[in-house]
């Protein structure tokens, strides 16, 4: 016969290779503090019910915590034989205390255990890395307000386009956060929907206090269908979604600093506490780690479609095919708690080359479509003036000179609407400066966009 506790109605003992191929021990005991969270709610409301007396309640509380204790320490034995996480403390519990623990799992199921040990685990864990998230975007949003009137090109197409300054493209970087860190904040709620009293499938016929367990556990409401409750995973789906969404934006940020701490570039400094060298180059340092967070972005993005496979073809209620969700949901918590970790070391070790920035930005005829707009306020169509600065750039480039290099009379060739209040939009500084509205470069918006930005993530990290 079976010595599994499920094992009543089995003639032999599972075969040794199936126990190994479907243990999750070994990677679920993560799951542990959860577990153990979940069943003292779960032994105090069957105590309220009256399915569990108080002596058998206390001790079920007092053995589950000893077990914690000893799992923190790692003192803890876990045994493969006992398939997870959580047969492995049900059996410690029961050795410890005797028939009490067996009584533990009267009206509920692994089904709906595993299924809110997940939820009260990711729940933590989104909070975590909310709290990541609001500290990096505090710190770019300082660096933007730092860098407020520091002048770079902007790019289309990774070609120069127009005059921006630094402090406006930290803060795009930090808008992408901001919508990463609202994702979230409006996935947990549906991550904070309590399984607990949908047992295996159907719910129980044990009495149970659903409103009593969500309270004590926190939960913001209950999963209202039990077939429903012990089986989906979208909200792993939707966590890996909003992770692959936010490894992306690292990505682009990384490419970006990739790019800048090139020779070609020369914009940035990467600390060398966040770089490497070469094994065979003495002169090389390489941006390793910005590399390395751009290439994790392809392990979050497959975790995404793990889950979403593992999901696809499984009629209701609860299949083992389950199992599988928590590797991919693991290292994506993993993954994007060390990159943003990372991320937000390289960018206080950032050093810009403004000057650098600066020098580039006037170059590459970047005021081209500020002449444009003065012609259009002057009432010039503006097909019919972008036609004419198209003009003057091919003069500028046939020259190679700058449109400030232009004289006044020069410019009034190819119109006479050009007067000389033009010609303060043909620099760096100017062109910026006129672009004075919400959401703009000019150094007075970015500056209160990021006094603004900085409050709002203080008042994350609260």
């Amino acid at each position: 016969m079976s010595d599994k506790v499920w094992g009543g109605r089995f003639s032999e003992p599972t075969d040794a290779f199936v126990e190994a191929f479907t243990e999750s021990v070994s990677f679920d005991q993560r799951l542990y503090a959860a577990d153990i969270e979940g069943s003292i709610a779960h032994s105090k409301m069957l105590s309220a019910t009256g399915v569990l007396d108080d002596e058998e309640a206390a001790a079920i509380e007092n053995g589950l915590r000893t077990i914690k204790a000893d799992i923190d320490a790692g003192t803890f034995v876990w045994d493969q034989a006992l398939e997870d996480v959580h047969m492995n403390i049900e059996s410690a519990l029961t050795r410890q205390i005797g028939d009490a623990g067996k009584k533990l799992h009267t009206g509920r199921s692994r089904n709906d255990q595993v299924a809110t040990a997940t939820r009260l685990y990711l729940r933590g864990e989104i909070d975590d890395i909310q709290g990541l998230i609001a500290a990096l975007g505090a710190h770019l949003s300082k660096l933007a307000l730092d860098h407020a009137d520091d002048i770079m090109p902007g790019f289309t197409h990774l070609q120069p386009a127009q005059c921006v300054t630094l402090g406006h493209h930290l803060l795009a970087w930090a808008a992408m956060l901001a919508r990463d860190a609202e994702r979230l904040t409006d996935l947990r709620k549906r991550v904070n929907q309590m399984p607990l009293g949908s047992a295996a499938l159907a719910g129980t016929s044990v009495p149970v206090d659903r409103n009593l367990t969500a309270k004590l556990l926190g939960f913001e409401g209950m999963c209202d269908n039990s077939l429903d409750a012990v089986s989906d995973r979208d909200f792993l789906i939707e966590f890996a979604s909003s992770a692959a969404i936010l490894m992306m934006h690292l990505s682009r940020w990384c490419e970006e600093l990739i790019l800048w701490s090139s020779e070609r570039f020369g914009f940035v400094e990467l600390a060398d506490r966040f770089t490497t060298g070469s094994s065979i180059m003495p002169q090389k340092k390489n941006p390793d780690v910005p590399e390395l967070i751009r290439g994790k972005t392809a392990r979050v993005y497959g975790h995404l479609m793990s889950l979403l496979t593992i999901m696809k073809a499984q009629p209701l209620a609860y299949n083992r095919d389950n199992q599988e969700d928590k590797m991919p949901l693991f290292d994506t918590v993993d993954t994007l708690k060390a990159c943003l970790c990372a991320m937000k070391g390289i960018c206080e070790h950032l050093k810009f080359d403004v000057e650098a920035m600066r020098e580039t930005a006037s170059h590459g005829l970047l005021e081209a479509t500020d002449l444009a707009e003065y012609l259009v306020q002057k009432g010039t169509p503006f097909r019919d003036a972008h036609h004419i600065i198209g003009a003057i750039v091919r003069e500028a480039n046939a020259r190679a000179i700058r449109l400030a290099d232009f004289s006044l009379e020069e410019l009034r060739a190819h119109s006479d609407l050009i007067e000389a209040d033009a010609l303060p939009c043909l620099t760096p500084e100017g062109s910026v400066r006129a672009r004075n509205h919400l959401g703009g470069t000019a150094p007075a918006q970015v500056k209160r966009a990021a006094e603004t930005a900085i409050e709002r993530w203080r008042s994350r990290l609260l």
